[in-house]
């Protein structure tokens, strides 16, 4: 049985690719269309024909016996191959290399749009996925936009920096559901200060303010590609859940996808991070009507907990500047785009410059008028 699944078109024979614009596989060459959950049934009949069935080949010719010496005698060092495994196209018979996480990717001879079906056997099999909404065309188009509006960005780095590298990535995550119990203590104080003749007067207040109660989390989402950087990929949530569908390898086709690395132990531990955080600003935010408050106490118990695994749509793009790389990431379903910039100092001082001059100026000036 083959590691890889083909997508090819039934009318000729192209590449197959999920087209996030219809939401069905399509063909480039000959923009054949057909829905995936159909699309998927006529795969996994093939997938059956081929495994019921028996392909021998019989060789024959005859040739001289050559013996061949190595010019040299280089050999993998221990490690060196870790991580990395070697897939054969059935298309074409060209070798891919991959890393042993890659989920999907496609042939670099011939184009053809590969699933490696062992790179999901593992211990998790997704539950669900979030098909790209977002093209490349789109994540272009964002890119552009997020340079926009950005005084301190370099002039050049806008005018003639270029893309390197942009693909769309199926990134996996594990999705937390949770009910807590929380109770928390504050210290609030409130200051009034008053005159009476000469004598000032300063009254502090001090409350014991107490709030409690149950908050539900539903799919808090955590990253588990150690590829991806957690910050980025958090920066560009929301993912809107109720598009997601039950997981089908054919939305994976012409993306690249990957199989988790960080386990789903590891990643709760962002998880409850991040619930406590959430937590807290929920009860903080109804302490009001003080100037000063400090939390002085907090308990958030979690219980009910569940987890999903999950792969979410986002597009990476790199570009390089002045020798150091820039990564960029859209949500492939909202087409939120994020990433850092470089900043030009130069421009950036001299706005400083004149703001403090301008300041300077306006402070002069009121002192003036109130001497006379």
């Amino acid at each position: 049985m083959s590691d890889m699944m083909e997508y090819k078109c039934p009318a000729c024979g192209g590449a197959m690719e999920f087209d996030s614009k219809s939401q069905k596989m399509k063909c480039p060459y000959c923009d054949t269309e057909i829905a995936v959950e159909i699309f998927q049934k006529m795969q996994e009949n093939k997938q059956q024909t081929a495994s019921d069935g028996v392909y021998s080949e019989n060789q024959s010719g005859s040739q001289d016996k050559v013996d061949w010496q190595a010019a040299n005698d280089n050999q993998w060092a221990e490690g060196e191959t870790d991580g990395m495994r070697v897939y054969v196209c059935e298309s074409c018979g060209g070798e891919i290399i991959a890393e042993e996480t890659t989920g999907a990717t496609t042939c670099p001879y011939c184009g053809n749009r590969v699933v490696m079906k062992g790179q999901f056997s593992g211990d998790q099999k997704p539950d669900y996925v979030i098909p790209f909404k977002k093209d490349k065309k789109a994540a272009k188009a964002a890119y552009y936009s997020h340079l926009k509006g950005k005084p301190f960005l370099p002039k050049v780095f806008k005018d003639e920096n270029h893309i390197d590298e942009i693909k769309g990535v199926y990134v996996p995550f594990w999705l937390f559901d949770a009910d807590t119990k929380s109770h928390f203590m504050y210290d609030a104080r409130n200051l009034r200060v008053w005159e009476n003749g000469d004598t000032e007067y300063t009254e502090h207040e001090h409350y014991l303010v107490e709030r409690g109660g149950s908050v539900r989390f539903e799919r808090i989402p955590a990253d588990g590609s150690e590829k991806m950087d957690d910050t980025l990929m958090e920066s560009i949530e929301p993912f809107d859940f109720s598009e997601a569908v039950p997981f089908t390898p054919a939305y994976l086709a012409g993306f690249v996808a990957d199989r988790y690395d960080v386990d789903m132990e590891e990643c709760l531990e962002r998880a409850k991070e991040r619930i406590t955080s959430s937590a807290e600003t929920v009860f903080g935010n109804t302490v009001t009507g003080y100037q000063m408050i400090t939390t002085t106490g907090s308990n958030v118990n979690i219980y009910n907990a569940k987890y999903l695994y999950a792969l979410y749509p986002v597009w990476i793009l790199n570009t390089t500047w002045e020798g150091k790389k820039y990564t960029f990431a859209m949500n492939g379903q909202t087409g939120k785009m994020v990433g850092d910039l470089p900043m030009d100092k130069k421009a950036y001082w001299r706005y400083v410059a004149t703001r403090s001059v301008i300041f300077g100026v306006i402070i002069s000036v009121l002192m003036w008028i109130f001497m006379l």
